[in-house]
């Protein structure tokens, strides 16, 4: 490649490890690729007066802060907290049953959020203390809740999963019902693991305890609205009876009226979760700006369809490169969050798989679970440091507990790979 092409990801790279944010340096690494590539300044300055409104103006995109949306109602409304008691109370019985809890108050909660760090983070405030109480190792217990926290990227509905159809042009609805089965393996293995990690070592966990029976019913009448609408935004996803967006826009109202209906929600924290919606909205979308204007380069110095035209040339086995490019993802997901992370290097990956026969939806889930062992994967993971960081716990500790753990999202990655309908029989079925 020449320099032209070249220069500009260097300086990217440069500027990403000198902790330029994201957008910025999308933005200024593809305004020099441009002026290199075209040596037309006239053209760069066009290229920025048109990428902010045409990287945003998609309809598709209200999605997302709809489903932000409906995440900060469920944070503010506690409904993170009733998920957890209640699944604490009918699994409290089994040995390490705190720790299965947390996966499945974090399954369930993603399935109201689609966003990981939030559910990190909530779920250490409420799991960890509790965890604690009883005696619980902190290795087990943050380990449990920062790859619990992942499920939120497969589970529906999912913000990383829209950000890979919007990037892509692929389905939103289908990849958010392709997630679902993956998920559901994954969480069932990670609470195999958690069983099998007290058992062998017995001290990480203490004996179990059987929550009364009344108390048990009494958890289940502050979660039955949660679950309805989660099972409500999964059937209309799945009929299609109404697009992802109206999806989401029904599903951040269910939220503010069940939290408000159980007195949770007040005026002050629905500015609050209003608020921070926009903020996290804005950052996506600055994001996404940066990334079009990166795309220009992309575009224009041809490198995609250079690494499509070399990799063919090479008559290498189509499964060696998905198992390059899945390295690839998981090494660049230690160091980066899942959103700069698709946008960087859709780029690049989804012309080369599309050329290779791959499915598009097959492969976002994919790329979902190698960014989602990224995130709790030492050296960096991003979910790690938000769990140390809010329920107090070693960094050490926590990269431990997740390791052992990750190894559920290790097994079902492989499980993808060899039967891809893992992830693709649900979206067939689909109207």
């Amino acid at each position: 490649m020449t320099l032209a092409a070249t220069l500009p990801l260097i300086v990217l790279l440069l500027m990403l490890l000198i902790g330029t944010p994201i957008a910025v340096a999308l933005a200024g690494a593809g305004m020099l690729g441009i002026w290199l590539v075209t040596g037309d300044a006239a053209k760069v300055l066009g290229i920025i007066s048109l990428a902010p409104y045409s990287s945003v103006a998609d309809y598709a995109l209200t999605t997302i802060p709809m489903f932000i949306l409906m995440a900060y109602f469920s944070a503010s409304s506690g409904l993170a907290r009733d998920l957890y008691a209640a699944a604490s109370a009918w699994l409290s019985h089994f040995k390490g049953g705190l720790a299965i809890a947390t996966v499945f108050a974090c399954g369930i909660f993603g399935a109201m959020s689609g966003a990981s760090t939030a559910a990190a983070s909530v779920m250490s405030k409420i799991a960890m203390p509790e965890m604690r109480r009883h005696g619980y190792s902190e290795e087990l217990g943050a380990g449990a809740i920062g790859v619990g926290a992942t499920l939120d990227i497969l589970i529906p509905p999912s913000i990383a999963m829209v950000i890979y159809g919007i990037a892509t042009q692929t389905s939103i609805g289908k990849l958010l019902i392709a997630g679902i089965v993956p998920g559901i393996v994954v969480g069932i293995l990670l609470c195999v693991m958690i069983y099998v990690w007290v058992r062998v070592a017995p001290s990480h966990a203490p004996e179990a305890f059987r929550t009364p029976s009344a108390e048990r019913w009494a958890s289940l009448r502050r979660v039955w609205p949660s679950l309805l609408l989660i099972v409500l935004v999964l059937i209309l996803l799945y009929s299609g009876v109404a697009t992802t967006t109206e999806v989401g826009a029904l599903g951040a109202l269910l939220a503010a009226v069940i939290g408000a209906a159980f007195g949770r929600l007040d005026v002050p924290g629905s500015i609050d979760a209003l608020k921070a919606t926009l903020r996290t909205s804005a950052m996506i979308f600055l994001i996404l700006i940066g990334a079009t204007v990166f795309g220009y380069y992309m575009t224009l110095s041809r490198i995609p369809q250079t690494v499509v035209i070399l990799v063919t040339e090479m008559n290498l086995n189509r499964w060696v490169v998905i198992i390059g490019i899945v390295v690839a993802y998981f090494v660049i997901s230690m160091f980066m969050d899942e959103i700069p992370l698709l946008l960087l290097t859709l780029q690049l990956t989804f012309p080369l798989i599309t050329s290779l026969g791959f499915d598009p939806v097959w492969f976002g889930v994919l790329s979902m679970m190698m960014v989602a062992m990224g995130l709790v994967f030492p050296p960096v993971g991003l979910l790690a440091f938000v769990v140390s960081a809010t329920a107090n716990v070693n960094l050490m500790k926590v990269y431990k507990g997740c390791s052992i753990l990750m190894l559920a999202i290790v097994a079902t990655t492989v499980l993808l790979m060899i039967f891809p309908q893992m992830a693709l029989w649900l979206p067939a079925t689909m109207r």
